[in-house]
């Protein structure tokens, strides 16, 4: 049974910070790739960063860059997203994603791409 289960979320002030995770376990692949998506109250769920099998190759909207990190590690078959300098506008349900490692970066934006997906958690960003 796929499970991806995140984990992190919370209430913090503008300009804090905090550490998501996403632990996976029973996916059909030995290599996947992970992406972080979030979806606000009345909008689409949209990419975050998505980080390639190895950790060699990582993607991030561009609200997140300079911001956000996702690092992983293999070992412990979890993907972190390191949020800092959060804003009231990162407010959102966070989801974790699993898919087959690709060689096209383009992909690792796309939501169709991502077969497995956790349950969220709720990230709040108060002013």
């Amino acid at each position: 049974q796929v499970q991806l289960v995140e984990s992190g979320g919370g209430l913090v002030q503008a300009g804090g910070s905090l550490r998501l995770s996403c632990a996976a376990s029973g996916l059909p692949f030995s290599r996947p790739s992970v992406g972080w998506f979030r979806q606000a109250p009345g909008k689409e769920r949209e990419f975050v960063a998505a980080i390639s099998w190895s950790g060699g190759r990582t993607y991030y909207t561009d609200s997140a860059k300079g911001r956000f990190t996702i690092s992983r590690d293999n070992t412990e078959n979890t993907v972190y997203l390191q949020m800092n300098s959060l804003e009231p506008e990162d407010t959102a349900v966070y989801y974790c994603a699993a898919s087959e490692s690709t060689y096209y970066s383009s992909e690792y934006t796309r939501r169709a791409y991502y077969p497995f997906w956790g349950q969220g958690t709720q990230v709040t960003v108060s002013s």
